[in-house]
C-alpha cells in the first residue's frame, strides 16, 4: 500500500517538474506583453517627434495655400475683369407686308431703329488703388513716387536735377533734419556740438547739409552717370509681407532708364559718398571710419523706410482719409 502511494507521489512530482521545466523555457505571454511595452516606451518619443513634424508640415502647407488664395483674391479684386457685352448680329426676319405699304417700309424701319449712340455707356468706378499723390499728408514731398501700372518715359538729366532740388529745398525739407538733429543730440553723437539751443542748431545744420548732399548724390549725380531711374515704382498689389519686401528691396534694387532691374548703385554708393563727404565739415574728432559707416547705414535705412511708407501711402489715403489728399488738376 505504501509502495503504491509513494509511486503515485513520485509520478506527480515528476509531472510537476516537467511542467515547471517547460514553463521555464517557454515564451511566457506576460513576458511578451512586457517586452512589447518596453519597445513601445523606447519608440514613443520618436513617434511623438514624427507626429509633431507631420502636424507642423500640414499647418505650414495650409498656411501657404491660404496666403496664396488671399493674394489671388486681392489681385483679382484690385484688377476686376471688364464686363463684355455680346451683341447679336442676326436680324429678325421682317414680316411680310401688303403691296400698298411696301414703299413706306424703309422709312418706318429706319425711324423705329434705336441709334447706337443712345445706348447707355457702362462706366465703372475708377480704380484708385496704388494712386500716388505729389505730397504725403499734403506736406511731405512725394514727387518721385510713380503710381501702380503708370508708364513714364525715362527721366532726363534736368528732371533728375529738379527732383534732387525739390527734395532738398522744399518748405517741408526741414522735418527730417530736425528729427535727426534731436536724436543725435540726445545720443551725444558729436560731443563737440555741446548742449542747449546752440548745440541743437549745430546738429540741425549739419543734418540739413547731410540730407542735401545725399539727395544730390542719390537722385542726380549717380543716376546720371549709371543711367538709373531713382523714382519709386509702386507695386500696389499682393499681401502685406510681399509689398513690404518689395519696398525695402528698392534700397538695393532699382530700374535703369530702359526699365531693367539692376543693383542700386545710386543708393548704396551715392549714400556712401555723401557720408564720406561729411567728414569735410564735421569736427576732426568725429572723422572716423566708424562714424562714416554709421551715417552711411543711417541714410540707406531712412530711404528704405521712406520707400515702405510710399508703398502703403495710397492705401492709407484711401482707407483712413477717404482720398482726402489728391493731386491738383493739371492747368490747361
Amino acid at each position: 500500500m505504501r509502495s503504491g502511494l509513494s509511486t503515485e507521489i513520485q509520478a506527480v512530482a515528476l509531472s510537476l517538474g516537467t511542467v515547471r521545466t517547460k514553463m521555464k523555457h517557454s515564451h511566457h505571454p506576460f513576458a511578451e506583453i512586457s517586452h512589447k511595452s518596453l519597445i513601445f516606451r523606447r519608440w514613443k518619443p520618436l513617434d511623438r517627434r514624427i507626429f509633431s513634424f507631420g502636424m507642423s508640415a500640414a499647418v505650414l502647407i495650409a498656411g501657404l495655400n491660404a496666403g496664396g488664395d488671399l493674394a489671388a483674391q486681392q489681385i483679382e479684386a484690385d484688377n476686376p475683369r471688364p464686363a463684355v457685352l455680346t451683341v447679336s448680329t442676326t436680324a429678325a426676319p421682317a414680316p411680310e407686308l401688303p403691296p400698298q405699304v411696301t414703299s413706306a417700309t424703309p422709312q418706318s424701319t429706319s425711324a423705329s431703329a434705336p441709334a447706337p449712340q443712345n445706348q447707355p455707356a457702362q462706366s465703372g468706378q475708377p480704380d484708385d488703388s496704388g494712386q500716388q499723390t505729389k505730397r504725403i499728408l499734403g506736406i511731405v514731398p512725394n514727387f518721385r513716387a510713380v503710381s501702380t501700372n503708370e508708364k513714364l518715359p525715362p527721366e532726363t538729366v534736368k528732371e533728375k536735377f529738379m527732383d534732387a532740388t525739390q527734395d532738398s529745398f522744399d518748405y517741408s525739407s526741414i522735418f527730417f533734419p530736425a528729427i535727426i538733429a534731436a536724436y543725435n543730440m540726445d545720443e551725444h553723437a558729436t560731443p563737440e556740438f555741446h548742449e542747449g539751443a546752440a548745440g541743437y542748431a549745430r546738429y540741425f545744420w549739419h543734418s540739413a547739409v547731410d540730407q542735401t548732399s545725399e539727395n544730390y548724390m542719390v537722385e542726380f549725380i549717380f543716376p546720371t552717370v549709371t543711367r538709373e531711374d531713382s523714382r519709386y515704382y509702386t507695386l500696389g498689389h499682393g499681401g502685406f509681407f510681399k509689398r513690404t519686401g518689395y519696398a525695402l528691396s528698392r534700397a538695393v534694387v532699382t530700374r535703369t532708364n530702359s526699365g531693367a532691374e539692376v543693383f542700386n548703385i545710386s543708393e548704396i554708393v551715392g549714400a556712401g559718398a555723401a557720408a564720406g563727404l561729411s567728414n569735410l565739415y564735421y569736427p576732426s574728432a568725429s572723422r572716423s571710419a566708424g562714424n562714416t559707416a554709421t551715417e552711411w547705414v543711417q541714410d540707406v535705412g531712412i530711404d528704405a523706410g521712406v520707400f515702405w511708407f510710399r508703398e502703403f501711402w495710397p492705401d492709407i489715403n484711401r482707407h483712413v482719409f477717404h482720398n482726402k489728399y489728391k493731386n491738383a488738376p493739371a492747368q490747361p
